[in-house]
């Protein structure tokens, strides 16, 4: 099997795939992004089209470091070339920054046991050929005829003023037989300049790219962004281009056009990335920074002994140059003199030194807990086994600082841990004061492609446990006549209290963050007994501050909701969609398979159909035509279903009984007097589309019928039930994109709500939900993440109210706003009715409202004061 897609990776594959269908449609990519395109902050999204590209559909993904660029590159193809190339064996030119990444990314996707090949694999049938840019001279025609044809390269080898200074522009014989067989000229391929063969088409790779009109994937694409660049892409007359980076340029001109981003909550919550990143500061010295990220990694070594998976916890030292005091040599000269380290468990990766090479981290055999580096590993490393960064030189100044850190992100086999400290990732660094560390290390998580209010949230300080931003308080100082003891403490207690002696007999002590019981104690102890209630006393008053700053998520408040059920088969069941096809015995044989509406024009060769509700007219795409002639000739009706079988194959309908109802379909076109099998197979793209339609609407209707009986039939038993409560969790809050306006909400049970734009009117209602004398606490909840957000399953799809409250007498409040434009449309009163049967069968423990501008004359606060007092 595959590596299995995180819920953002899918969802960002439905945008593409969603955009690049209507593209095709409409021919207008423009357009398509408007209506795809997801912003944050509902901005409108802007197309950059590239000049002589415009009709060529480009567009980006954008995941932060350790969002799983590559392996979402590897199920784009298929995503392309069934939505918009419609060619079963796409060309690919996957481009990336540089030769260390080519290599590596060409060897991962040669091996067959690699999840990037293996989803190449499992998507074209085993039926793909992987070239490294050096090994172009080995592609045959049939290798492009039979086979999805994948070369990788860098973007420098294409990217040239002058085409005679590139090998991939160089006229070569071996690639002849490509171009024999063209039957028609192709406008735009380059001819050869001089000699007797003056004037003649090259035989070059960027030619046979031009033919074919290759797929072409951008990996990291903010290196991608200029002039030369777009002209090397013109040259190769691409299909589609995506572009994967985590750091687009959307500020100018030529800026990418981020289809989709996935924020670094989205990451965490799926357990890709170790966050909250603990940032210790070390001001005296690097030699103390790397003492105490050497402790961290032993701890982490520690919890790691009992986790079911094998985790040996790396730390990655990033020394200075060989001028500066911190150099490798000296790293490691300390680490194995003061230290006592074993020098087998230490590897230093620099340009002269490639202690990695060769080196699998991940055996269980490997020694090495240590690697020391200066820039090597910036880009093109990835250990999930890496947990500890430490640098040794200032932070803020450091360039390449982003790129190391990413490096210690990956979470170890994407899935949490059973230590909640091996979730997290560990950066020490030598820095003169602890907040410029914490705001450049700010800076350089924004640079690896999380949102600015993100970065603030996933830094923690040591100290407190806690994260720093926007909780922290002020210190507590405290005069005492002697120092406490502090040796009893532990390494993680020590980190909240610094004792300084001012003078004989007085001694100040600082508490920062959430003072442990130990630390209080001990404190307590060393304060004479007439003082003690006072200092009790601040003590107290400082953590009931600190904890007044924290969200009710940091506080530990539980927020729960008792989510819908029904009596099925005499046991109680959450209702969600399987629930409700399973209860209709959905069966496609009961649905016609229904193409009548399908035309071909043969005068114009073009084919008409219904697509989403819209008659439009295709045109269809295919190989230029010197592949005409290698297309399969002797193709029988039965060939036609089994590809489309193979195409629209869905896991709750049994393969024998789509192979009957895609065969009834085929018969049926074929009884028409202008449908040959020829025509059909030229259309079998678009077939499998409409075909999808067909299911889908089908099912559709099957989950209606079922939602109706199941919970609203006569014998219905349903009931909001606290068996199947929905916990919010803590720790996970997978929002796409932070608020970041003014408003200061007091009662959001994470430290920034998500989704929520800074002004309109569902702005209003979540100030008016936060403001209420009945509100504890409350959530923006988050569309389309099951696994973190309360939904309620409609006959379509899931309902997921815009904010649920949890009030002061125990009860929980759900709202879902609407515009007075969608207040009465099928889907509101839908919801509406589901909403009030959830809460009429919760026993009083739930309430439920569809709140609207001005209703009845009552505005928002009005309408929750009323629904509150419901008894």
């Amino acid at each position: 099997m595959g590596f299995p897609l995180k819920n953002f990776q899918k969802d960002a594959l439905d945008a593409l795939r969603k955009y690049l269908e209507r593209v095709r449609l409409n021919n207008d990519p423009w357009q398509a992004f408007r209506e795809v395109a997801r912003t944050p902050s509902g901005l409108t999204p802007i197309y950059r089209p590239v000049e002589g590209l415009e009709d060529v559909p480009y567009v980006c993904l954008r995941l932060p470091t350790g969002g799983g660029k590559t392996i979402l590159g590897a199920y784009a193809i298929r995503v392309a070339a069934q939505s918009y190339i419609e060619n079963e064996f796409p060309v690919v030119l996957w481009l990336v920054p540089s030769n260390t990444i080519r290599i590596q990314t060409a060897d991962a996707l040669k091996n067959t046991a690699h999840p990037y090949r293996i989803a190449l694999d499992e998507a074209f049938e085993g039926r793909v050929r992987v070239f490294d840019i050096s090994e172009i001279e080995n592609i045959r025609p049939a290798d492009i005829a039979q086979n999805v044809c994948l070369v990788v390269a860098t973007i420098q080898t294409l990217r040239v003023e002058k085409t005679d200074s590139r090998d991939v522009y160089a006229h070569k014989e071996a690639l002849e037989d490509h171009f024999t067989r063209l039957q028609a000229s192709v406008p735009g391929l380059e001819t050869i300049a001089e000699g007797p063969n003056a004037g003649k088409i090259k035989y070059s790779f960027a030619n046979l790219l031009r033919i074919h009109h290759p797929m072409v994937i951008v990996d990291e694409a903010h290196n991608v962004r200029t002039g030369l660049s777009f002209d090397a892409l013109r040259r190769v007359s691409p299909s589609c281009i995506v572009e994967l980076t985590a750091t687009p340029d959307t500020s100018s001109r030529s800026g990418s056009n981020v289809l989709y981003r996935v924020s670094a909550s989205q990451l965490k919550a799926e357990a890709m990335i170790k966050l909250p990143i603990v940032l210790v500061e070390e001001p005296t010295s690097w030699e103390k920074a790397v003492s105490d990220a050497l402790r961290t990694r032993k701890r982490l070594a520690q919890y790691a002994e009992r986790e079911p998976d094998y985790i040996r916890p790396i730390l990655l030292i990033q020394a200075e140059s060989k001028d500066r005091p911190a150099n490798v040599e000296a790293v490691k000269q300390y680490l194995l003199e003061t230290e006592r380290v074993p020098a087998e468990q230490i590897a230093i990766a620099t340009g002269d030194q490639r202690g990695l090479d060769k080196i699998n981290l991940f055996e269980r055999t490997c020694p090495i807990e240590i690697v020391i580096t200066v820039q090597a590993l910036k880009e093109g490393w990835d250990c999930s086994f890496a947990y500890v960064f430490c640098s040794t030189a200032n932070i803020h100044s450091s360039k390449e600082v982003e790129q190391l850190l990413g490096r210690v992100l990956r979470m170890p086999y994407a899935k949490r841990r059973v230590a909640p400290e091996l979730n997290k990732a560990y950066a020490h660094v030598s820095s003169p004061r602890f907040g410029q560390a914490a705001i450049a290390l700010k800076d350089n998580l924004v640079e690896m492609g999380f949102e600015e209010t993100e970065a603030k949230q996933f830094i923690e300080e040591v100290q407190a446990e806690l994260p720093l931003f926007p909780s922290a308080a002020p210190p507590l100082t405290l005069t005492l006549e002697q120092a406490p003891d502090l040796s009893e403490l532990t390494e993680h207690e020590r980190q909240s209290v610094s004792v300084t002696e001012v003078a004989p007999g007085r001694v100040m002590v600082e508490l920062q963050g959430a003072i442990p019981p130990a630390v209080e104690a001990s404190i307590l102890a060393a304060t004479p007994a007439p003082a003690r209630a006072e200092v009790q006393r601040k003590i107290a008053e400082h953590k009931a501050t600190f904890e007044r700053r924290l969200s009710p998520s940091q506080r530990g408040v539980v927020f729960t909701v008792p989510q819908l059920c029904v009596e099925f088969q005499g046991e109680l069941a959450l209702v969600d969609e399987e629930l409700v096809l399973e209860s209709v015995d959905w069966n496609l044989l009961n649905y016609p398979a229904d193409l009548s509406r399908f035309e071909y024009n043969d005068a114009s060769k073009t084919f008409e159909l219904d697509i989403e509700g819209n008659r439009v007219v295709i045109h269809p795409k295919g190989a230029q035509q010197l592949d005409l002639n290698l297309l399969p000739t002797e193709q029988t009706d039965l060939d036609l279903v089994r590809w489309l079988d193979k195409q629209v194959r869905q896991p709750d309908v049994p393969q024998q009984t789509m192979t009957a109802w895609i065969l009834e379909a085929v018969t049926g076109l074929l009884k028409r007097h202008n449908m040959s099998l020829p025509t059909l197979v030229r259309a079998k793209f678009i077939l499998a589309r409409k075909i999808l339609e067909l299911i889908d609407g089908a099912r559709k209707d099957a989950k209606k019928r079922g939602w109706q009986e199941l919970l609203f039939g006569t014998e219905a038993r349903v009931q909001a039930s606290e068996v199947f409560s929905f916990h919010y969790r803590p720790d996970d809050y997978p929002a796409g994109w932070l608020y970041s306006g003014g408003w200061n909400f007091q009662k959001h049970f994470y430290p920034v709500p998500g989704e929520l734009e800074s002004t309109g009117e569902e702005f209003q209602c979540a100030v008016v939900i936060d403001d209420h004398s009945a509100v504890k606490t409350r959530v923006r909840n988050l569309a389309k993440q099951p696994a973190s957000s309360f939904w309620l399953q409609t006959s379509t799809d899931r309902f997921y109210p815009d904010f649920v409250a949890q009030l002061h007498d125990g009860r929980v409040l759900v709202v879902e706003y609407k515009g007075k434009a969608y207040a009465t449309n099928d889907d509101s009163d839908e919801k509406r009715k589901l909403g009030a049967l959830w809460a009429a069968r919760s026993g009083g423990k739930a309430l439920f409202l569809m709140a609207e501008k001005i209703k009845d004359g009552v505005d928002i606060a009005e309408q929750i004061s009323a629904a509150v007092s419901q008894v």
